[in-house]
């Protein structure tokens, strides 16, 4: 029975990584003990999305063949070594969410990110490190929060992020009015986030996210410098003239030795009264500048006032339960970077470390 039963476990596929758990020696055991069947798997982290859909394939397939069974299904995380330092040990993937230019909706596409991310159940990080113009405090309604934090015997300080949404956040907005946060040079740029990675308790998170200043100055090359990034999103808008910046931006992230998880289209299209689309800002650029650059297309985000709205009012709409249609195509971005960073993951593969019952 137990052969038979790694037999047809073994034909299901883990979608992200178009492989079946055959191929993927993803069976690490079978026990049968009367009529309960306990099922032991390793498959490669991030979890929260393919976790569930292979959980129910396996108790599908025990079913077919043992109708009355109880299934317990075991999952272990594989994943690379991470190589985080600086007080990042505790962070299994790390992302960039850059702009090759300023007024694409960089921001907006990041917390969302993170929202999204926490919405799927796992433990994500936020770092406003767009030291211009911080967004985090009002994206997250915290304007006029401060970092909290405690002096260590040293006399270094050390702070605590803020928490929202189950979402952990540091932003220069805690630490500085707006106005001062604009007027900086470079040094101090990457002096300050330095001190958002290296002297901030963030424990163990599944996600970190970058929100970058758009362009590719001095926080990218500290960035690329200081930390071990899984990958990097990039954000545009459909016409040529932001198309141009995702070049340089894609470029800059190449020769810095950072794969590009793949691109955003943010602003895609309006949805007219009838149902209808307006592209008014052109069509498809994103998805063609990827296919050039030979990276993944994320998907589209259509211009929706609910997305603004979630911003000004300190709530992504990704977390809005009454913008659930608007918030979809979000989602669906989210979930292609969770592929990604799985195929990312799949190609560093080392060592299990977490289980996990389902």
């Amino acid at each position: 029975m137990t052969e038979q039963l790694r037999a047809r476990l073994s034909t299901i596929v883990d979608a992200d990584l178009g492989r079946t758990l055959g191929e993927l020696s993803a069976i690490h055991d079978i026990v049968v003990e009367g009529t309960t069947v306990k099922v032991y798997l390793t498959l490669i982290q991030p979890l929260h999305l393919v976790a569930t859909v292979i959980h129910k394939a396996c108790l599908s397939a025990i079913t077919e063949i043992m109708p009355a069974a109880k299934a317990e299904i075991y999952v272990q995380e594989v994943a690379p070594q991470n190589a985080a330092k600086r007080g990042l040990g505790g962070v299994k993937n790390l992302i960039a969410v850059s702009s090759g230019k300023g007024g694409v909706g960089k921001s907006t596409i990041a917390a969302n990110i993170a929202a999204g991310l926490a919405s799927f159940g796992a433990q994500v990080g936020l770092v406003d490190a767009d030291i211009h113009g911080p967004s985090v405090p009002t994206m997250f309604d915290l304007e006029g929060e401060l970092l909290r934090g405690e002096k260590t015997e040293d006399g270094k300080f050390y702070g605590y992020p803020h928490e929202k949404y189950g979402i952990k956040l540091a932003s220069m907005g805690f630490i500085m009015g707006r106005e001062q946060a604009a007027v900086m040079r470079g040094p101090m740029q990457a002096g300050y986030f330095s001190t958002l990675i290296e002297q901030i308790y963030w424990g163990d998170l599944d996600f970190m996210i970058f929100d970058l200043p758009p362009g590719t100055g001095d926080i990218q090359l500290t960035m690329a410098q200081k930390v071990p990034l899984t990958g990097a999103v990039i954000v545009t808008t459909p016409q040529n003239l932001a198309l141009a910046d995702v070049r340089r931006g894609i470029t800059m992230f190449t020769k810095t030795n950072i794969p590009v998880l793949g691109v955003v289209e943010n602003m895609s299209y309006y949805v007219l009264p009838d149902g209808t689309c307006d592209y008014i800002f052109g069509e498809g650029g994103g998805k063609r500048m990827a296919a050039e650059q030979n990276v993944p297309f994320l998907g589209e985000v259509p211009l929706n006032i609910r997305i603004r709205q979630g911003g000004d009012e300190g709530m992504p709409i990704v977390l809005r339960e009454d913008a659930a249609l608007q918030a979809q195509p979000i989602k669906d971005v989210v979930a292609q970077i969770i592929k990604q960073v799985r195929l990312r993951n799949f190609a560093l593969m080392q060592t299990p470390t977490v289980e996990i019952a389902l």
